[in-house]
């Protein structure tokens, strides 16, 4: 398990219509340094120099560092008959030999010299299907089951690539990210197994408290 690519975005206009910039078009860097944003959407990335366009889903402590694995990148390749670079997919870290999916929320990584930790699943916004460019790219990704992590910054450092991730302990819940994600996009007898085991930052607890409570 370990880092293959450190990436950080390009600037550009919003691929999905929007009037500002975006992040999505993450380049390969020789190294990143990350830091505690935050708590707030709009408190900017974790890592530094990265650029967060859409402060209102964006950004802050629970979106601080996002990472999607190459397997998954070679998976997309093969089923769009289509090439993409890491950082394609709008992530800081590219990954190999580790299922993002199978990771549970709030489990703790050890990787270079930071602590990160699990937080919170993608949504797949018009920004990232206009970046992609494919028909009916957000329901096909939901449908995909795996949609990266997102992680907290716990203990601030750098990362390059070659570091090598250490999993630091297992939370009992039993809610990997891959649940979290089908829950978030419409699975209700996983959204109630989420809202049971009470392991979601406050906001996206107090949306599920509305809907089961």
């Amino acid at each position: 398990m370990r880092i293959l690519s450190t990436n950080v975005a390009v600037a550009r206009l919003d691929p999905g219509g929007a009037e500002r910039v975006s992040g999505i078009d993450k380049r390969p860097v020789a190294r990143l340094v990350v830091d505690k944003p935050g708590p707030n959407y709009g408190d900017g990335s974790g890592v530094a120099g990265d650029t967060v366009g859409d402060t209102e889903h964006h950004g802050g402590e629970h979106k601080a560092v996002y990472a999607f694995s190459r397997e998954r990148l070679d998976w997309w390749e093969r089923k769009l008959d289509r090439s993409f670079a890491c950082g394609s997919f709008g992530e800081n870290l590219t990954t190999t030999g580790i299922d993002l999916a199978e990771l549970l929320i709030n489990q703790r990584i050890a990787v270079g010299s930071t602590v990160l930790e699990v937080s919170v699943p993608r949504s797949p916004c018009r920004t990232f299907a206009g970046w992609i460019g494919v028909d009916k790219w957000q329901k096909r990704f939901t449908a995909s089951g795996d949609c990266g992590a997102y992680f907290r910054v716990i203990q601030p450092g750098e990362i390059v690539a070659g570091d090598g991730l250490e999993l630091l302990d297992r939370p009992d819940h039993g809610i990997t990210m891959g649940m979290a994600f089908r829950a978030k996009m419409g699975d209700q007898e996983l959204a109630r197994k989420v809202w049971e085991a009470r392991i979601l930052p406050p906001m996206l607890q107090h949306r599920l408290d509305r809907r089961f409570g």
